[in-house]
Order: structure tokens, then sequence, then C-alpha cells
């Protein structure tokens, strides 16, 4: 067997399992408690051992993000983190650089977990929803109280130490119609300059699975997100292109330009899995359930579960299980059927399941597709994707530019497009 595997990969680590000292209503973590039988989830050290030897041992060259996500995990505290630097550290190759990542509702952020963050060069990921009354409709504590107050604090914290810090927005049926007054606030309130905005695409759950063709009340509509992602583009593109990075945008972008996209729109997935407080490894974090569990780190060596026959199926099942709609759908190259997570719409023709969210990227794609063309364009002329800012007609001639030079033409100036800035897809 390879000393590596073929391909880099990503994994997000959940050291406290779905421990939150949050009690968020739409999220599709806190049901997870349910697929383990134990009172407290906290990762071991020999798990954290096992995890980070064979992380480092499996992936090829380069950079290597150590990520942790939750639940919560500043609910481990400082010093395992320091154990987990530390031995990353000693388990890095001499041609492996290492990210440190840290997912957080930044609730619990204060000046000394600020100081180590920065000094460890972490880059956070803060799970804020947008100005109070949008973000406290559903992210409240256990006793039912808003907690936009204490992430802002938070934020100030990381800002003070000068930690790099990404907004991750869930995206919910509070949201609705407000796209221009919430990245308003993310951009000018709270000061974020990378930005991923999260469907909360909800479902009824049993043991930790969801179930059934509906979503929840709490959910987004699709004609919902689309025209919220519609708001925030126009926003956007006339005022903070190359000033404010939204992986949205960017990753549209890519498709326009013919480069690598994220998984939620790329043709196929599994290079993105999840593991557990226990050394569980799952083929993806929307995807922690019984029937894609790969196996254990305690057992089985992490290369080898990342490259299973297991997780190679189903990271094509997101082809081959194509809703029979996308086939002719004028936005495919930039969709290609979204999350297998959110397929779960009935087809009355008896194919594959839809996708919930179809009407809104339908929505959005076509909304954004001559702005896209004609940064792809400026991307192609070695020119800044800013210069769209300009003004209409200039972007109409350099749309016209790009629909004659193809949509999916290779982009030649290697500008490396900024998608990877914001991580961890989860809310």
């Amino acid at each position: 067997m390879a000393p590596h595997t073929a391909a880099p990969f990503h994994l997000l680590a959940k050291p406290a399992g779905s421990t939150c000292n949050l009690a968020c209503e739409y999220c599709y973590f806190r049901a997870k408690a349910a697929l383990y039988a134990c009172s407290e989830q906290r990762m071991p050290d020999e798990v954290l051992d096992a995890y980070l030897r064979q992380l480092f041992a499996a992936q090829p060259s380069g950079e290597v993000s150590v990520a942790w996500q939750g639940g919560e995990p500043t609910l481990m505290g400082i010093p395992f983190f320091e154990r987990a630097v530390e031995l990353a550290e000693r388990c890095r190759r001499g041609d492996q650089r290492v990210e440190h990542t840290l997912q957080t509702n930044a609730t619990l952020i204060d000046d000394e977990w600020a100081a180590f963050l920065a000094e460890n060069r972490f880059l956070v990921g803060v799970s804020i929803d947008g100005p109070a009354e949008v973000h406290d409709a559903h992210r409240r504590d256990p006793l039912g109280r808003g907690t936009h107050e204490h992430v802002i604090a938070g934020i100030r914290c990381l800002e003070a130490r000068g930690v790099q810090w990404n907004a991750l927005v869930a995206v919910s049926a509070a949201s609705e119609g407000r796209g221009a007054d919430v990245y308003r606030f993310l951009k000018d309130g709270a000061g974020a300059r990378f930005v991923q905005f999260i469907p909360v695409v909800e479902r009824p759950t049993r043991k930790g699975v969801p179930f059934g063709g509906e979503a929840t009340p709490r959910s987004i509509t699709p004609e919902g997100y689309g025209s919220f992602m519609i708001d925030v583009f126009e926003e956007w593109v006339r005022r903070d292109v190359g000033r404010v990075f939204v992986q949205q945008f960017d990753d549209a972008l890519a498709a326009h330009a013919g480069e690598p996209r994220m998984c939620l729109h790329s043709a196929a997935c599994g290079r993105a899995l999840a593991l557990e407080f226990n050394g569980d490894v799952y083929s993806c974090d929307h995807f922690v359930q019984p029937d894609h569990l790969l196996g254990n780190v305690l057992e089985t060596s992490l290369a080898r579960l990342v490259e299973s026959g297991r997780q190679a199926e189903f990271g094509r099942s997101k082809a081959t299980a194509l809703p029979l709609d996308c086939a002719a759908c004028r936005a495919r190259f930039a969709c290609n059927g979204g999350c297998p997570k959110d397929r779960f719409v009935p087809d009355p023709s008896g194919g594959p399941d839809l996708n919930y969210l179809c009407a809104g990227y339908q929505a959005f794609f076509a909304h954004t597709e001559d702005a896209m063309q004609a940064m792809a364009a400026l991307l192609r002329a070695g020119r800044a994707p800013a210069e769209i800012m300009l003004g209409a007609d200039e972007a109409q001639d350099l749309s016209r530019a790009a629909r004659a030079a193809g949509r999916n033409d290779p982009c030649p100036c290697g500008s490396g497009l900024k998608a990877k800035r914001c991580h961890g897809a989860r809310r």
C-alpha cells in the first residue's frame, strides 16, 4: 500500500463530538448525540495521537489542514489544543506545512484563547448569522437567551490579537428577505472579510439520522435562498469585489473560469470526511450516520479508510445518482446537483430525488451569469475581477468576450481564486 493517499483530502475532527454550550434550534449535529451511548463525548489522548500521526502519514506533501469542529471544540480547553499543536509539529514530514483551523461559536473566546490562537496562527471560523434579531432567532443558549453580544465580544478578542477569522453564516427562515441587511451587518458591523453562507435545510431525525421528504419550518425556502443570495450578490458586485470574499461567489467564478471547485458544487465528492471524538471516521460531515461509518483510526489506518472502495463509491454517487432534471439544466456546469444531503424531494417521474434548493440555485446562477462571465474574462486577460465595478457598459462588453471565448476555458493567469479561505461548511 502507498505510504500516503493519491490526492489530498480534508478531515473535520470533532474532539467534543456533538457537545455544545449552546442550543441552536437548527443545529443538525445536536441530534448526533443519539449515535453514541456515553455521558461525555471527549477525545482521549490515544485517539488524538492516532488521528494526527495517521493524518500526516496519509497526506501527500504540501499543506495539511488540522481542522477542529463540533459541537463546540473550545469546550476541550486550551491544554488539549496545546498538545495537538505540539503533536502536529512532531508528526509532520519535512515536505509538509501545517494549517490549524477551528470552527467555534466564539462565546467562550476570551483574551487567553485569542492569544493562543494568534500564537499558533489558527484560522478561525465564527458562527454568526447576521444582526442580533436574525442571529438570536435560532442561535440561543440552553436557557433560551440570545448569544449575539457574546459572539461579537469573542470576535473583538480575536481581532485584538490579530487572529484571522471567517464568518460562517447560517441562512434560515429568519434570514429570508434580509440578504442585504445581513451582508451589510457582516461587513460593516462585524468586520468580516471572508464569508460563507450556509443554507439551513433541516429535516426531522430518528436516532440522529434525517428522514422524509419535507424540510422543517426553520429551513430557508428554495426561493428564499435564491433571493437572499441574489440580494447579497447585488451588494457585493457593486462595491466589494476584491475587498470581501464570499465563498459562494468565489466558487461560481471558479465554474466560469474553469478552476477547481469546493465539494458542494463539484462533479464528485468524497475527499472531505469527518472524525468523531472516539476515532470513528465517516464519509462526510453531513453523513455522520451508521450507513456511512467507514471505520475507526484505532483499528484501521486513515489512509486505508480514505481510499476505501466504499468511500470511492460514495464520492462517485453524487454524479451517478444525479436527478434527471439536472441533465438538461442550464446551471449544471456550476451546480452539479448540489450537495447529496439536500436531495430528498421525491421526483414525480420516479427518478432520483430532487435537490430541495434547486429553484434557489437556478435563480442565483441565472442572475449572476453575466457578471461571472465578465469576471472570468478579466481573469483570462490577467486582470483583476474587481474591475467589474467600473460600470455596466464595461461589464457587458467583458461578458460578450467571455461567451465568445467559451464558458469553461482554463484560466491561463494562475490567479488562485480565494475560495479556500472559508472553511468548515457547517452551521
